[in-house]
C-alpha cells in the first residue's frame, strides 16, 4: 500500500509546530505572572498564541494521517472547536456523542472548512451523528458557493486546478473513500447540508 505522503507531511508539520507554540503560550503566561502586565499588547499576543494552538490542533486531525481504528475523544474535539471559534466569525455545534474514529472526524473537519469557505460573513456550523450517518449543516447571512468547486467533492475532475485555500475540497474524495463513506451535498439559497 502506498503511503499517503500529504497526510504524513501534515502530521509532521503539526507535530513539529505544536510544541513551540505551546512553549510560547507558557512563556506569555509566565511573563504576565511575573510582570503583572496584562495590557492590550500582552492580551493580543496571548489571543494569537491560543488561536494558533487551536488551529494547529485542528489541522493535525484534519490534514494528518489517520491510523486504522484510531479514536479521538469528544472532549478534545470540543476543546479544539471552542478555541477555534473564540473571537471568530463561526460558531460550531458538535452534537456527536462519545469518542469517534479519527477518519470520520477528519471527514467532518475538512467539510467544516469547506463550509467556512462558503460563508464569507461567518455563520453557524452544526455536526450531528444520526445512527451510522453524519450530517453537517451550515447557515449564515450570505452564502457564496462556487458550484464547479463543490461538484469536485462528489465528482472528482482530473486536472481541476485548486488554490491553496481550496485544498480541503481536493482532499474530500480520497478521505471519504478511506473512511468507506459516500458524500451527499444539498445546497439551498441560505443553507448547506452534507451527509456521509
Amino acid at each position: 500500500m502506498t503511503p499517503d505522503l500529504a497526510a504524513l507531511v501534515g502530521s509532521r508539520i503539526c507535530h513539529d509546530l505544536i510544541s513551540p507554540i505551546g512553549a510560547i503560550g507558557n512563556g506569555v503566561e509566565l511573563l504576565s505572572l511575573t510582570d503583572g502586565d496584562t495590557g492590550p499588547e500582552m492580551q493580543l499576543i496571548n489571543e494569537s498564541v491560543q488561536n494558533a494552538n487551536a488551529r494547529i490542533r485542528y489541522f493535525r486531525i484534519a490534514y494528518g494521517a489517520a491510523g486504522d481504528g484510531q479514536m479521538i475523544g469528544r472532549a478534545e474535539i470540543m476543546s479544539i472547536l471552542a478555541a477555534t471559534a473564540r473571537g471568530g466569525r463561526f460558531t460550531y455545534f458538535w452534537n456527536v456523542e462519545g469518542d469517534q474514529q479519527r477518519n470520520l472526524v477528519r471527514c467532518a473537519l475538512l467539510l467544516m472548512q469547506c463550509f467556512e469557505a462558503a460563508l464569507p460573513m461567518g455563520g453557524d456550523i452544526h455536526v450531528v451523528e444520526d445512527g451510522d450517518h453524519w450530517r453537517l449543516s451550515a447557515d449564515g447571512p450570505r452564502l457564496s458557493v462556487d458550484g464547479a468547486l463543490w461538484d469536485t467533492m462528489t465528482k472528482p475532475v482530473v486536472g481541476y486546478e485548486y488554490s491553496a485555500a481550496q485544498v480541503q475540497f481536493a482532499l474530500i474524495p480520497s478521505v471519504m473513500a478511506a473512511a468507506g463513506r459516500k458524500l451527499h451535498l444539498t445546497m439551498d439559497t441560505d443553507k448547506l447540508i452534507a451527509t456521509f
